[in-house]
Formats: C-alpha cells, sequence, structure tokens
C-alpha cells in the first residue's frame, strides 16, 4: 500500500472519527446570550477534539494497513 492510499485512508477515517467525537462532553450554555443558538455548546473543545480524533485515526489506520500490509484483505478485492 503506498502513501497515497494510506493518506486518502487517513483523512476518511479522520472525517469519520471527527463526526463520531463532536457531541463528547456536550453542555448547553447556563445562559443564552442575543443572537447565540440555545443548543449551541458552551465550551466546544475543538482542539482537544481534533487531537483525541488524530489519536483514534492513527490506531485505525495502523489496523487496516496492517491488515492489508498482512494479506488478510486486499484492497484489488474491492477494485473489481
Amino acid at each position: 500500500m503506498g502513501p497515497t492510499a494510506i493518506a486518502m485512508i487517513f483523512v476518511i477515517v479522520w472525517w469519520l472519527v471527527w463526526f463520531m467525537t463532536l457531541p463528547f462532553g456536550y453542555r448547553p450554555p447556563a445562559r443564552v446570550e442575543t443572537g447565540h443558538a440555545k443548543s449551541a455548546p458552551d465550551k466546544p473543545r475543538l482542539v482537544k477534539k481534533a487531537l483525541i480524533t488524530t489519536a483514534i485515526t492513527a490506531v485505525l489506520v495502523g489496523a487496516i494497513v496492517g491488515v492489508v500490509e498482512l494479506g488478510w484483505l486486499s484492497l484489488d478485492d474491492f477494485a473489481e
């Protein structure tokens, strides 16, 4: 598996994990200011969630690459 394929898998998995981690730690604000949505999180913690997402994605992509490199699964099977 080449670096381009690994990079593309990383990007796809990263976005999937990102959308799964966004709701973690959600707390609505105690007081809603004028012009803000009631459903907007009080503290979104996006940097922390991005770092967690990157770590989870690195593990998942490592497992995917390992499975493909060991020959348990071939990406050519899906190209037919």
